[in-house]
């Protein structure tokens, strides 16, 4: 019998979960980054999207690795490599269709449905291959940011969302009724990127209202599973800006709480991790789509 990989990647994420780990804002090894998160590319550059992002970073964290950049046995052939003997590759998985004909025992009439269902593949870390091109190696890591120094880079693309952002107060939140985003000031956070992660997730709210995304979860009051949902899209959402961005993703105050919340959800629906990440890609296409020319989230 054909495994379940909706079951095998739930299971995966919520081993995670239950150690206290959050498997899409962990940071590259200091082979590539240091305490930073990078998106996981293809072989060609392209990058991985959706929950296939959630599942690399968690294969790089176990295994250590420090090089964001993933291939097939047969790609690593293509460009002179060779897996090294006994490397375990890793599951990345993609949507396909199938279409049945179905007859109508009355009219006799055939109509076609288009039943989707998941793929998978194995694909290897460019340091478990010897013998590629220099290029596939783990670059030298980039020189940390010093405290409450903004990144102008950022400034400029949340700024072009045309988000209404309320700077003041203690609390970072997204009210939806009022369309406002309420932020502390800069200076109240340990570090820059603390900042930008902070309101790379309160933007990732923001694409939720109606006139937007219309994004609707099921969220009926606090802590309840659509609140759940829609806080582990709003992570997922924050971590693929971070990660696009090149900021480094830091842990929210409230993680802790969430996380028994979460565990819950992906318990009681093993599809649940793979809509919350579908959700999350959408809303940095949307953020993308505002960006004035060329954007840095892929």
């Amino acid at each position: 019998m054909k495994p379940d990989l909706y079951q095998t990647v739930t299971d995966k994420i919520l081993a995670d979960l239950e150690r206290g780990v959050r498997p899409w804002q962990r940071p590259w090894s200091a082979g590539h980054a240091e305490g930073r998160i990078s998106q996981p590319l293809r072989a060609n550059g392209t990058p991985y999207r959706g929950i296939n992002i959630v599942m690399l970073w968690s294969a790089a964290t176990a295994a250590g690795f420090g090089a964001p950049i993933w291939m097939t046995f047969k790609q690593a052939l293509e460009f002179g490599g060779h897996v090294r003997r006994g490397e375990k590759g890793s599951l990345v998985v993609y949507a396909d269709r199938i279409t049945r004909t179905e007859t109508d025992a009355e009219s006799g009439e055939e109509t076609e449905h288009a039943i989707p269902f998941l793929k998978s593949y194995t694909v290897f870390n460019a340091e478990q291959i010897d013998d590629l091109p220099e290029r596939f190696r783990a670059p030298p890591p980039p020189p940390r940011l010093d405290p409450v120094q903004r990144i102008a880079h950022a400034d400029a693309f949340f700024a072009a969302t045309g988000a209404d952002i309320q700077f003041g107060g203690n609390m970072a939140a997204y009210n939806i009724a009022d369309d406002r985003i309420a932020m502390p000031a800069i200076e109240f956070f340990r570090d820059a990127e603390s900042y930008y992660a902070t309101l790379a997730h309160e933007m990732t709210h923001w694409t939720r209202h109606p006139t937007r995304l219309d994004r609707d979860l099921g969220r009926q009051r606090w802590g309840d599973a659509g609140y759940a949902r829609e806080e582990l899209v709003a992570e997922l959402g924050a971590a693929f800006l971070a990660a696009a961005l090149d900021l480094a993703a830091e842990p929210r105050e409230d993680h802790a709480a969430y996380l028994a919340s979460w565990i819950k959800v992906l318990r009681e629906d093993k599809r649940a991790i793979f809509t919350a990440a579908a959700h999350a890609q959408r809303a940095a296409d949307y953020l993308r789509a505002l960006q004035p020319g060329p954007s840095a989230v892929p």
